[in-house]
């Protein structure tokens, strides 16, 4: 594919997701430091009068609970749904926290506990930090150090001090728990043993571009590090300045090393001066081995100009612009349009009330139908919950809560990430509780609210005491009911035995709990579809075959095995587990068909021989496979072995550097020059993908015989490392036959690359095509019926039907075996269940006596007429049966002649 080519697919793409209301992403860059977070464009305060289309889109932009629970004593959280203008809703979620409450307080959590370099999610943080809840906070240098931005202040201890950038504010709670948010700048002092004094420029920062000037940070400044940066101080080639840097130690200079650095980190009671041109020829003149030195420091607000002792502070954590000030939005402090202020993202943000007895630790989903929100939106979202001041923290790939659930030991994520894994991020905000052990206050029912009929479920009990906090459910006694007949408990595990609702109680002591649930019934169905990992008819062969429904009212779940009943045709076999194992084929047999019922419904999948077809496994090819990049990517392609020990054969690998790219960034790998035909018309591919955890995008591109190519997304994300086989859909209704696989890919389009890897390494193996089952559609043979006569003709033959073709309301009745014999189908009559069964071809049509609603091929469909009993024998509607099945009828009034072709 050519680049303007990549652009109209790039073009679509957008389009599609416009379309689905998903999130659009920049490429966030902040100087030399590229930032992962999001904001946007000058928003309308709400203080200016509404025009009536500002008014109409306020009245549209409404905020409402979902949810709400406890997480501990002075904190909880709050689910809310976000109304969009536009049509669509965000998610959102926040922890609320009483600062009145003495037995709740907040504290910075770090990437790597206790330092101010490394990066880890906000999962381990909470875990390792003891937390009860905590969310992502500050913005931080992605170059591999792992630093804040912005300054922090964990227990009192000024871990890291604020860049010199403008408008990037932060977030604090003092000592006497009062919130606090402002723009910070740090003043600092060392002071020699001659009395002489120099000023400190920062404490434990990674290098970067100050603003306003772009001027080198670390340019003739002086710098404390601390024990807790690990990383390398900063470089030549990151700073652009050759330190001199001198320790010391329990206030004593122990060592200086001019025009280098010292090697190591310094230990808990001692730091290292990083000094540079002024701060240098300062210390060469000022600071000799064994005298002592001294460095005092303190942050000033700058709204106020006061001076604040990080030893005053419970904690600080750096953000970004200011979004909301005294319940209004407000202009944006800082410039956004770098981190995807006007798309629609994930987001974090915290703020707290006008009172400053409350704070909100606020996160919108953009997962799914969530669909994120713009920074415009946030800052209204805040106002709506009655935020007095707040600012914007780390958002997009980064934002992440993770809660303690209501009688749980164990935290977990509050709702998904964008990127389906929890991104390691610098600190966060953390939530602690102190409250003691306390009396039993309730209890909690937790398990599978929807069920499916056979189906077993293990509930289980969580109490907890008087400050919310959880009670080890073993000294607890439970007995669990249920209620509604739609099933019946052994213990703590329900069987589902019908459809219906059933309330389940369990009691323990005189505290008790409810939990509704659903058993899912065949009526609810409307569509139910096979996804066979392998459509091959083969002895012995083992496919995957799981079983997915859509209710009627849209919502799609996945079967369980154990409630899935089997029916085999052609051939035998078991299916355990969700897995088909192949049997005997029956001889002659040119399809196999396994149909999965669940309560009154059914689905086919049709198994043919050679289904499958393997294109590719890169063993010995014999052509030529090259690479391409576009806008300065570099990379190479190569046929290696050993990759890991699971994938040993021969596999193409692809390496990239998007680095010194600009815009979408692409490397191809190129098949054959202008690529390699495919046999025949497949409808899908596998292949095993070597990920690399990168996120960026993997694709195929296949060029028609028409020259339209077509680009297959593999992964929109690469999330996994290691090998993994994927199956992939093609767009056959839109492929003119036969097809040529072009190019395989990686791509970073130039929204949101600052959440994927600039450079890594993918690898292919093991390409395998899937046709469509081609079963033999019986033979057609013209069938000649006269209404109220048992003679007929079948392909030119007289035949006696057992009973004549009757005529009810303009819809004509035959016999059931019949259809057997004169239109070639296999037909079966269930007594039991009143159902007639259908199986033509790869067609399967089900209809049951006296109901209008049919199921053809896993689909719900509404007829108005049904199969109806006449003198102890069943006849079905011929126009519906045949032309359901592709036949066509056609009827003669003159005559009362039918025909059927």
């Amino acid at each position: 594919m050519d680049n303007g080519r990549f652009t109209q697919a790039q073009s679509r793409r957008r389009e599609t997701r416009k379309a689905n209301k998903k999130a659009k992403r920049n490429v966030q860059k902040l100087l030399v430091i590229t930032l992962g977070a999001a904001l946007l464009v000058q928003p309308i305060s709400l203080a200016i009068p509404l025009s009536t289309a500002a008014a109409a889109e306020a009245v549209q932009q409404q905020l409402f609970k979902q949810n709400e629970e406890m997480i501990t004593s002075g904190a909880k959280r709050i689910d809310y749904k976000w109304t969009k203008s536009k049509g669509g809703y965000s998610n959102v979620h926040v922890i609320e926290i009483d600062l009145t409450n003495p037995y709740v307080k907040l504290d910075v959590m770090s990437g790597k506990q206790g330092l101010a370099t490394g990066l880890g999610s906000v999962g381990s943080m909470v875990k390792n930090s003891g937390a009860v809840a905590g969310v992502n906070a500050d913005f931080f240098n992605t170059s591999g150090k792992g630093s804040t931005l912005g300054a922090q202040v964990t227990s009192g201890m000024l871990v890291a001090s604020p860049s010199q950038l403008k408008g990037m504010y932060a977030f604090a709670v003092t000592n006497e728990r009062k919130p606090m948010i402002d723009l910070f700048s740090f003043d600092g002092t060392v002071i020699s043993g001659d009395g002489a004094s120099f000023p400190l420029a920062g404490i434990n920062k990674a290098a970067y571009r100050t603003e306003p000037g772009d001027g080198y940070s670390h340019s003739n400044a002086m710098y404390i590090y601390t024990s807790a940066w690990t990383a390398s101080r900063p470089t030549v080639a990151d700073s652009a300045t050759t330190p001199t840097e001198v320790l010391v130690v329990d206030g004593v200079v122990q060592q200086i090393v001019e025009n280098g650095t010292i090697p190591g980190t310094p230990p808990a009671n001692g730091y290292i001066l990083r000094t540079h041109g002024k701060a240098a020829v300062f210390a060469l003149e000022h600071l000799q081995i064994g005298q002592s030195v001294n460095a005092t420091y303190a942050l000033t607000a700058q709204t106020t100009g006061q001076k604040v002792d990080p030893a005053s502070l419970q904690m600080l954590v750096g953000g970004h612009t200011i979004l909301v000030d005294q319940g209004k939005t407000t202009a944006f402090s800082r410039d956004t349009s770098g981190i995807s202020g006007a798309y629609e993202r994930s987001r974090t943000a915290v703020g707290y009330t006008q009172d400053s007895g409350k704070v909100m630790l606020i996160t919108v989903e953009d997962v799914g139908s969530s669909e994120g929100m713009t920074l415009a939106e946030l800052q209204k979202m805040m106002v709506k919950l009655g935020v007095w001041r707040g600012i914007n923290l780390d958002g997009g790939g980064s934002t992440t809560m993770i809660t303690r659930p209501l009688g749980e030991v164990e935290t977990g994520l509050a709702h998904p990430t964008e990127n389906g894994s929890q991104r390691g991020v610098a600190n966060g905000i953390g939530v602690f509780t102190t409250a003691p052990q306390g009396q039993l206050r309730g209890i909690t029912a937790s398990g599978s609210t929807e069920l499916f009929v056979g189906q077993q479920a293990s509930y289980q009990l969580k109490g907890y005491d008087t400050y919310y906090n959880p009670i080890d459910p073993g000294s607890l006694t439970p007995v669990w009911k249920a209620e509604g007949g739609a099933g019946a408990f052994s213990g703590n595990v329900f069987t589902a035995s019908k459809p219906g609702k059933a309330t389940i109680t369990v009691k323990a002591g005189d505290i008790s709990d409810k939990l509704a649930v659903e058993v899912i019934g065949g009526e609810q169905i409307a569509r139910m579809s096979i996804d066979a990992s392998s459509p091959v008819l083969e002895q012995g062969k083992t496919i995957s075959v799981p079983v997915s429904v859509t209710l009627n009212d849209g919502r799609k779940l996945q079967l369980p095995a154990s409630s899935v009943k089997w029916e085999l045709r052609g051939f035998s076999g078991t299916v355990k587990d969700g897995a088909l194992t192949i049997g005997a084929v029956a001889p002659g047999a040119k399809a196999g068909y396994a149909i999965a019922r669940y309560d009154g419904f059914s689905a086919v999948t049709v198994l043919a021989t050679g289904a499958d077809k393997k294109f590719e496994d890169f063993e010995a090819p014999t052509y030529s496979i090259k690479y391409e990049g576009t806008n300065n990517v570099v990379g190479n392609v190569g046929l290696v072995t050993g990759l890991t020990a699971s994938n040993a054969s021969q596999a193409l690998q692809l390496n990239y550097d998007f680095t010194g790219a600009t815009g979408t960034k692409v490397a191809y790998a190129v098949l054959n020059g202008s690529g390699r035909q495919v046999e025949g018309s497949p409808s899908a591919m596998t292949l095993d993908v070597l990920g690399d955890e990168s996120l960026n995008w993997l694709r195929a591109e296949f060029i028609d015989k028409n020259g339209k190519a077509h680009l297959v997304t593999l992964a929109d994300k690469v999330t996994w490392s290691g090998w993994k086989q994927l199956k992939v859909n093609l767009p056959s209704d839109k492929m003119a036959y036969p097809i040529t696989l072009k190019r395989l890919y990686i791509a970073s389009i130039e929204e949101g690359q600052d959440e994927r890897a600039l450079s890594g390494s993918i690898a292919f193996d093991n390409i395998t095509f899937q046709y469509p089952a081609l079963v033999p559609e019986p033979a057609r043979q013209s069938i000649l019926l006269t209404i109220g006569s048992k003679s007929a003709k079948v392909g030119g033959k007289s035949y006696t039907l057992e009973a004549a073709p009757i005529a009810l309301e303009g819809t004509t009745y035959l016999p059931l075996r019949f259809v057997t014999e004169a239109m070639g189908a296999q037909v079966d009559w269930d007594q039991k269940l009143q159902r007639v069964t259908v199986l033509r071809g790869s067609s399967l049509m089900e209809m049951w006596l006296g109901k209008k609603s049919f199921i053809l091929n896993g689909t719900k469909m509404d007829s108005e007429v049904a199969p109806i009993a006449r003198s102890g024998r069943t006849l079905v509607p011929i126009r519906l049966v045949s032309e359901q099945l592709g036949l066509t009828v056609n009827w003669d009034s003159k005559t009362d002649q039918i025909t059927v072709q």
